[in-house]
């Protein structure tokens, strides 16, 4: 399982006020494969980042294997009406993820509280324990036999609070996640085309998220809702963004 932030995780008042105006939304979100599929698809993503963005990594003068478009500056409003082969990407993208058994998952949340109230670490604590509760009930209650998983996340300045929240959650006595094998993995996205892929899910999910949870402030992203909502909501698994 791989996951990646989406939204913004500091506070939201609204899309006009002067400070707290990213995003009302904040969570998790990428994609899960079988183990034995990972290597290919990690190829593949390679091969087709390689055939959308050729001219970026050409003027950046990097090697591929190392090179990186971050999700939230490549689903655009722009980008998506523009690009064609971007839409085509898209669905090939979730295509592939579903032909090799896997899945698309987020989860997360708006923002309850204000600017004064609001604690980023915590909300990133809670957003996990949730991900790692649901992808638990997947694999133990949708899938027969049952699989177990493991995660990993993008790196992160407070990884050794949130290794320590997941190996409470996968250890505590009332409600064990006895299918996550280890506590995540953190790993540098720029070096792992796995890695960037889910960024590139997170990245759409943000602009999903957004428009769903305040379709006032948000109108453009509508095209979001267009194009890829259907097919995305088809491809996920025990997924949703609460609030």
């Amino acid at each position: 399982m791989y996951l990646d932030e989406f939204g913004h995780i500091g506070p939201y008042v609204s899309r006009t006020d002067p400070r707290h105006n990213d995003s009302p939304v904040f969570g998790l979100a990428g994609f899960a494969l079988p183990i034995d599929q990972v290597r290919g698809f990690g190829t593949w993503f390679f091969q087709r980042k390689q055939e959308l963005l050729a001219f970026e990594i050409a003027r950046a003068g990097q090697h591929a294997a190392v090179w990186e478009k971050k999700g939230a500056s490549l689903y655009t409003v722009t980008n998506v009406t523009k690009y064609a082969e971007l839409r085509r990407f898209t669905f090939r993208l979730f295509n592939k993820i579903d032909t090799l058994g896997g899945f698309l998952f987020h989860v997360g949340g708006t923002k309850p509280h204000p600017p004064g109230e609001h604690n980023p670490n915590q909300l990133y604590r809670i957003v996990l324990r949730e991900a790692i509760k649901r992808l638990n009930q997947h694999c133990e209650e949708d899938c027969d036999p049952n699989e177990n998983f493991i995660l990993t996340l993008d790196e992160h300045d407070q990884r050794d609070a949130l290794i320590t929240e997941a190996a409470i959650a996968m250890y505590n006595p009332a409600e064990p996640r006895r299918c996550l094998i280890e506590p995540p993995f953190q790993v540098e996205s720029h070096r792992y085309q796995t890695m960037q892929a889910a960024d590139w899910i997170a990245g759409l999910v943000g602009r999903l998220g957004a428009v769903w949870k305040a379709p006032l402030e948000y109108p453009e992203n509508e095209i979001f809702r267009t194009y890829f909502e259907d097919r995305f909501n088809q491809k996920s698994v025990r997924s949703g963004i609460r609030g």
